[in-house]
């Protein structure tokens, strides 16, 4: 049995991909030319807080709500004039997740290196989500 490795996904995915630095997701932001989505765990949302401003859209449901097709789509959620920036902790988990909405036929989509972690280092406004 051959399986491919998480990294060689993560790879493969990100020769595919727009990646973007923190610096250049600050200056769409403050252009107000783009939509950050946090896709980690609410888990990791209670303990290290979000971005200020950034839409919440879980790994596991991802495709279902960016879906127009899905009972779960929300188009108010977003502008498809803006462009979809995808952040997780490390980077991992959004190169793979913008290689899926790529897929799916989103163009404007981009993920953030580093993560999390370095829009933090970048100055973006953290904010904590209350648990329900």
């Amino acid at each position: 049995m051959n399986i491919k490795s998480s990294k060689d996904l993560v790879e493969s995915a990100l020769k595919e991909i727009k990646t973007m630095n923190p610096s250049e997701v600050k200056e769409l932001e403050n252009k107000n030319q783009c939509t950050l989505i946090d896709i980690r765990d609410i888990r990791e949302l209670w303990r290290d807080g979000t971005i200020n401003g950034a839409l919440h859209i879980p790994r596991g449901m991802l495709e279902f709500w960016m879906d127009p097709k899905s009972q779960y789509y929300n188009s108010e959620k977003f502008s498809k004039d803006r462009k979809l920036v995808l952040f997780c902790a490390a980077g991992m988990r959004s190169a793979l997740a913008t290689k899926s909405l790529q897929d799916m036929g989103y163009k404007n989509i981009a993920h953030v290196k580093g993560g999390f972690g370095s829009l933090v280092n970048e100055g973006f406004k953290i904010i904590f989500k209350d648990k329900k």
